[in-house]
């Protein structure tokens, strides 16, 4: 169960990480922490949006909980010329990833994409985006 923003960005940036890490292996962009795009390969970047919260339990203060959604976004990045391939294999290992699962009380929906995104940013890339809903219960 998890219990803080921190919790939910922790649990889901672990499953990508470990995933990534296996064979092929791609790099990874997390929100604000230094990273330099490899050349000519493929590489993803990941963001996390908290949306609405609402009221699960109401018990009285400070306790019971509060209904977070949000949504994980990934991006893949390819080099331009090579086709679209290399973002649809990713896409679909993280699709299969998250796509209907419950990690740590965090319950992802069905993903969306993987879409073209245009222009590419940055615009040396082949980008496409594929985003799943989530929500989780926050003490």
């Amino acid at each position: 169960m998890t219990s803080s923003y921190n919790d939910v960005r922790s649990t889901i940036e672990s499953k990508i990480a470990t995933e990534m890490a296996l064979s092929p292996s791609y790099p990874v962009s997390y929100q604000n922490v230094s990273f330099s795009p490899p050349n000519n390969s493929t590489w993803i970047s990941v963001s996390i949006r908290f949306g609405s919260k609402t009221y699960a339990t109401l018990i009285g203060p400070s306790v019971g909980k509060n209904r977070q959604v949000g949504t994980l976004v990934v991006d893949v990045y390819s080099p331009i010329g090579a086709g679209p391939g290399a973002n649809l294999t990713v896409a679909e290992r993280l699709k299969d990833l998250f796509d209907r699962r419950t990690f740590n009380g965090i319950i992802f929906a069905d993903a969306s994409g993987p879409a073209q995104v245009l222009p590419a940013s940055p615009e040396d890339y082949f980008q496409t985006q594929t985003t799943i809903t989530f929500e989780a219960y926050l003490e």
